[in-house]
C-alpha cells in the first residue's frame, strides 16, 4: 500500500510538472518555468524516496532526496525573487 501512496504522489508531480511545462511554453512566463522545474525536480525527489523504500536499508538515499529537495525549492525561491513583471 505505502509503495502505491509514494507512486502516486511521483505521478501527480509529474504530472503538475508536464502542464506547467505546457503553460509556461504558451504564454511564454518564466515563473511558469521555473515552477515547471521544481516540480519535475520534486518528481525526481518523489521517485527516490520510492527506490529508497524498494531497496530497504541496505542504500540509504536519504541525502540525496535531500538534496534534490533542496535544489527544487531553490529553484522555485530564485523564480520567485528574481523574476519581475
Amino acid at each position: 500500500m505505502e509503495f502505491a501512496i509514494y507512486a502516486l504522489c511521483a505521478f501527480t508531480a509529474l504530472l503538475c510538472a508536464a502542464l506547467l511545462f505546457q503553460a509556461a511554453r504558451r504564454t511564454r512566463s518564466r515563473m511558469l518555468l521555473f515552477s515547471a522545474l521544481c516540480f519535475g525536480t520534486l518528481t525526481i525527489t518523489n521517485v527516490l524516496v520510492l527506490v529508497d523504500n524498494a531497496v530497504g536499508p541496505s542504500i540509504d538515499l536519504r541525502w540525496l532526496r535531500l538534496a534534490t529537495a533542496l535544489v527544487a525549492l531553490c529553484l522555485l525561491l530564485y523564480g520567485l525573487i528574481f523574476e519581475e513583471r
